[in-house]
């Protein structure tokens, strides 16, 4: 190796070995991943400057700059104007933006860049994207055939579950007695409706034909649940009792009664059927002998 690659290699480690030493590391970036609408939200920094000192934070929402912290300015904080971000000056700091009231505008990425001063200039970011969720106002509604109440086995059975306009439209889910659907029995999800807003009504159908096993009892409980992400769980149920079936009734005998005959008339006549046959006996039994 000749003098002045040795020397470059130099260079090298000695620029290497400061920035080890003293480097500024970006240890999290805290943005949660969905807000619902009207909340207050916290963004988090969270990033150590192992003795650096720090020149600016700066957060971006899709690209575009909307809070800048540089704690040598006065005052320290700078807001920008963007559709959807009103930020707390207030209750900000270098490592964490409150905004306020978030809504539908608010969805998109958000970037946090910190910068380290001379000599190094450092400069360290983290991301990650918010969804602002705009919830239903009530939970699923269960609909069928108007004025059936009643069904029994064989019956085709036809129910829509239906979820109020939200955004993003609500995961929708059968169970019946408790246990997931057949996913053949299902129709759908479909968005039957969509509003200025971009709101989305969302319907998913149930039909299958009735079994023996579907009844518990006689009853079956048909459950649909409505989900978004993990911040909304909503469900509505409805029981469906089977038609009772008529009692068969009990064979007492084969021989068919005369109207107005009791019991024990029926059994002197029977008795008496007896004591005549045995006569009859006797008297054939005398004749037989006399031969």
């Amino acid at each position: 190796m000749d003098w002045f690659s040795k020397m470059g290699l130099i260079g090298i480690l000695a620029f290497l070995i400061p920035l080890g030493a003293d480097a500024l590391r970006m240890m999290e970036v805290m943005i949660p991943q969905h807000v619902i609408r009207g909340q207050n939200v916290r963004l988090e920094c969270n990033f150590n400057l192992d003795r650096e000192s720090l020149y600016s934070v700066k957060w971006y929402k899709d690209g575009n700059e909307f809070y800048r912290y540089v704690p040598r300015d006065m005052p320290p904080v700078l807001v920008f104007s963007l559709p959807g971000v009103t930020v707390d000056i207030h209750n900000s700091t270098e490592k964490s933006v409150v905004l306020n009231s978030v809504n539908l505008m608010s969805s998109g990425l958000y970037r946090c860049e910190v910068s380290a001063e001379g000599p190094s200039f450092q400069t360290v970011s983290g991301h990650s994207n918010m969804q602002v969720v705009a919830l239903p106002e009530d939970g699923p509604v269960i609909t069928g055939r108007p004025g059936r109440h009643r069904y029994q086995v064989t019956d085709v059975v036809r129910f829509n579950c239906t979820s109020a306009r939200s955004k993003p439209p609500a995961m929708l889910s059968w169970f019946i007695n408790g246990e997931p659907v057949d996913p053949q029995y299902l129709h759908g999800p479909h968005i039957t409706e969509v509003d200025r807003e971009g709101l989305q009504t969302a319907v998913l159908g149930l039909e299958f034909r009735l079994r023996a096993k579907h009844f518990k009892r006689g009853d079956m409980k048909i459950k649909c649940l409505a989900t978004i992400a993990t911040i909304y769980w909503k469900s509505n149920e409805l029981s469906i009792e089977g038609d009772r079936p008529l009692k068969a009734p009990v064979m007492e005998s084969r021989e068919t009664r005369a109207q107005g005959h009791t019991h024990a008339e029926h059994i002197l006549a029977s008795g008496s059927r007896t004591i005549a046959g045995t006569y009859l006996l006797l008297i054939l039994l005398v004749l037989v002998s006399l031969r």
